[in-house]
């Protein structure tokens, strides 16, 4: 009976096994639509009895989310071994695992969660996109990184946010060729961005050295070299103020 499994349970227990069933259920469907109701039947308590652990489906969610989001951090943890771009490529790999296993949870996690998030539900998000900064940076193995290379990578986790939540709106384009395509935008941030500024372009060129031609970034390179002949037909066009430059 049920309420024999109160009994064996303790407050952490009961706590933990509520944060579970949570997370299973705003897997599935967004937050919004889930009731306290769904949530107490799935455990197998009464509604009461969740909110004698959790005040509102608010602090569930955050519960929830806090737990979710040190998963999704975990993500993005890789060894710092072989060529950066294969491990971006495995890193792109668990991420789009953890989307595709919790779609609509992950959706609510970014856009805010139930009524607006919270400043805590927010928090945990701003804490999982710093978690993926710093590791990128420790790849890069930059401690202090120039001003145009944190704005590559701070650019680049946000890019690979709104690709996902943008995947998840019907799947339309192949998993494996976003995580390859994500991998691929981060060699063109950092190139465009050092050939603004030498510093940056001193660390890129450091860690593009180290990549093999059959990886993520020399695949890149072989996809750009053939538009160069489509792009040096492109006539030049006449830009602000009068200046020549080509279309791209």
């Amino acid at each position: 009976m049920t309420t024999g499994v109160r009994r064996r349970m303790g407050v952490d227990e009961r706590r933990a096994q509520l944060i579970g069933v949570a997370l299973e259920l705003f897997g599935r469907r967004s937050p919004d639509e889930v009731s306290i109701d769904e949530i107490a039947a799935a455990a197998g308590i009464s509604r009461p009895l969740v909110y004698h652990y959790f005040p509102g489906k608010q602090s569930l969610y955050e519960a929830a989310l806090g737990r979710a989001a040190d998963e999704l951090s975990g993500r993005f943890l890789e060894a710092h071994e072989g060529p950066l771009g294969t491990r971006l490529l495995r890193v792109m790999g668990r991420f789009f695992d953890f989307v595709d296993e919790h779609g609509p949870g992950f959706a609510a996690l970014m856009r805010g969660g139930p009524a607006g998030g919270s400043s805590r539900a927010d928090a945990m998000v701003d804490g999982v996109r710093q978690a993926a900064y710093e590791q990128i940076l420790a790849h890069l193995q930059v401690a202090s990184p120039p001003a145009r290379l944190e704005l590559v990578v701070r650019s680049w986790v946000s890019l690979a946010e709104a690709t996902a939540l943008l995947w998840l709106d019907g799947r339309r384009v192949p998993r494996a060729e976003l995580e390859l395509r994500l991998v691929h935008d981060f060699g063109a941030l950092a190139a465009v961005s050092a050939a603004y500024d030498a510093e940056t372009a001193r660390i890129v060129l450091r860690v593009f050295a180290q990549e093999p031609a059959d990886g993520p970034f020399g695949d890149l390179l072989g996809r750009l070299a053939v538009l160069l002949p489509d792009m040096a037909a492109v006539p030049p066009q006449r830009g602000p103020g009068g200046r020549v430059q080509r279309l791209l």
